[in-house]
């Protein structure tokens, strides 16, 4: 009987090849089985997300209290540089951070971005001025200081819990349910803690505007990112990074932008459009809420406010279980249709349900929860799942943090453009109207460009790393020192290597 083929050739030539890249199905080698311990990994990978969303959502809360604490200082524009500051600094956090993550790795990115955080909401919880525009402005530029943390964070600790979601077989097969628990799960439930928190302080001042309430609510901020933070330290770069990163200074941007530009492109134009809706949606729900009772209290509207966005959490829970059974972006398509049949139903009827007593409110705040429901369920879970594994190890965070920012910049755009729009409009109604109708438009046409831009996701992360390292040699690029150690799993099966030894 005659021996193998493989087994026929040079001991010498086949030691050559071992270090090669394996075939592609052959790469699930060592356990299977997942462990507590890096199920744990996996949340805190993310899990300081929770602090972000709680810091970002808060100062929609608490400006409704400056707005009766600070009248004159508190103008539509300074409200304005109050929402958008942490806006800001999340875009630059988001490049900064993403470039710091690929380049020095993903510990290094995890211990800056809250340096940045815990330093803003330090400044901005000790805010003082001689007037209260100066203290705003203080306010204004320490939220920027924060947003830098908070958005380096989104590129980050989405890699990092990515990355250390593909470590085992066990854990790849939950891989979107874990990642998305990490990441906009711990978002959605920072934004339902700080509405939880304000509401809690509010009432301990008897329901009245007082400078103790925003104080209180900044600097609980402070405490969040820190408790996790020593384990956090504790954290090493993901096998993926250590395998595949590219540490030196040549890069290789324009082969990576040659082949990832329309994954990229859909990506970034999807969260773009996703947070056109989301961030205006948010911050103007207790004034949707309170446009059905105009004498309802501080506390009353921003209690209503509270319980809509309190809808996102359960689509968060119920998106995480979706994704690994219809996968990441049919999952992001469907939540967005969802949303658009929900937004032009209350955009339709909105006259109706603002003139029809308390049943009709009842049923305005369902409807609109599902439609905060449906963006957790597909866009907010999928954002973050779609624009990591898109894209290979050596370019991941860069890529996730600009598509991150572009999306951001769509958050900054809808802030600004929505209530124009309904300042437009002879009556309020008429104008949210016109915002629940264009919101659900622009949901629609997200849903098109996910299905038609972003490809679907692949079950071993490393298949990509492979087949863009082997794309760089094929342009002529040096891969020799890519990654901390070149480890790349050998293509012989356990039983064949005992053949190969001499």
């Amino acid at each position: 009987m005659s021996a193998p083929k493989d087994i026929e050739t040079p001991i010498e030539d086949r030691a050559q090849e071992q270090h090669f890249v394996a075939p592609l199905a052959e790469l699930e080698s060592g356990t299977t089985k997942r462990t507590w311990n890096q199920t744990l990994s996996v949340l805190i990978s993310g899990v300081a997300l929770f602090s972000d969303g709680y810091n970002i959502q808060i100062a929609g809360y608490t400006n409704t209290v400056m707005a009766k604490l600070y009248p004159h200082a508190l103008t539509t524009t300074m409200k304005a540089r109050l929402s958008n500051s942490i806006l800001i600094g999340d875009i630059f956090g988001m490049l900064l951070f993403g470039l710091c993550a690929d380049r020095l790795g993903r510990r290094w990115g995890i211990v800056g971005c809250t340096f940045f955080l815990v330093l803003g909401v330090t400044l901005a919880t000790a805010a003082h001025g001689k007037t209260p525009e100066g203290m705003l402005w203080m306010i204004v530029i320490a939220r920027g200081v924060a947003g830098l943390g908070a958005g380096g964070e989104y590129a980050v600790c989405t890699t990092s819990a990515v990355e250390a979601a593909n470590e085992t077989a066990g854990l790849r097969k939950k891989r979107g349910f874990f990642v998305v628990s990490a990441t906009n799960t711990a978002i959605i439930s920072g934004f339902v803690g700080s509405a939880i928190v304000f509401l809690i302080v509010l009432a301990a001042y008897g329901g009245k505007p007082h400078e103790g309430v925003w104080r209180i609510c900044f600097g609980i901020g402070i405490v969040l990112p820190l408790t996790i933070f020593i384990f956090r330290m504790r954290m090493v770069d993901s096998t993926l990074y250590q395998k595949h990163g590219i540490a030196r200074k040549a890069f290789p941007y324009k082969l990576a932008l040659k082949r990832y530009w329309k994954p990229l492109f859909g990506c970034s134009f999807a969260w773009f459009l996703y947070d056109t809706v989301i961030y205006p949606f948010n911050l103007l729900a207790p004034t949707l809420a309170a446009g059905f009772n105009s004498k309802a209290t501080l506390l009353q509207s921003n209690g209503w406010g509270a319980l809509i966005n309190f809808f996102a959490l359960p689509g968060c829970i119920l998106g995480s279980l979706l994704i690994d059974r219809l996968g990441p972006r049919q999952t992001y398509a469907f939540g967005m249709v969802m949303v658009a049949i929900f937004g032009f139903a209350i955009g339709g009827a909105m006259e109706p349900l603002r003139t029809g007593g308390t049943g009709a409110f009842a049923a305005f705040v369902v409807l609109f929860g599902l439609f905060q429901s449906f963006l957790s369920v597909g866009p907010g879970n999928n954002n973050f799942l779609v624009s990591s594994e898109s894209f290979p190890t050596p370019v991941r965070g860069q890529f996730v943090g600009l598509a991150a920012a572009i999306g951001k910049a769509g958050a900054a755009v809808g802030t600004q453009v929505y209530p124009l729009i309904i300042a437009r409009f002879p009556t309020q109604i008429k104008g949210h109207q016109a915002m629940f109708c264009i919101g659900s438009a622009t949901c629609l046409l997200c849903a098109v460009i996910v299905m038609t831009t972003i490809p679907d996701r692949r079950d071993q992360l490393e298949d990509e790393d492979l087949e863009f390292r082997k794309y760089l040699e094929e342009n002529g690029w040096d891969t020799s020192d890519m990654g901390s150690h070149n480890e790349i799993v050998s293509s012989t099966p356990p039983n064949e290597k005992e053949d190969l030894k001499p």
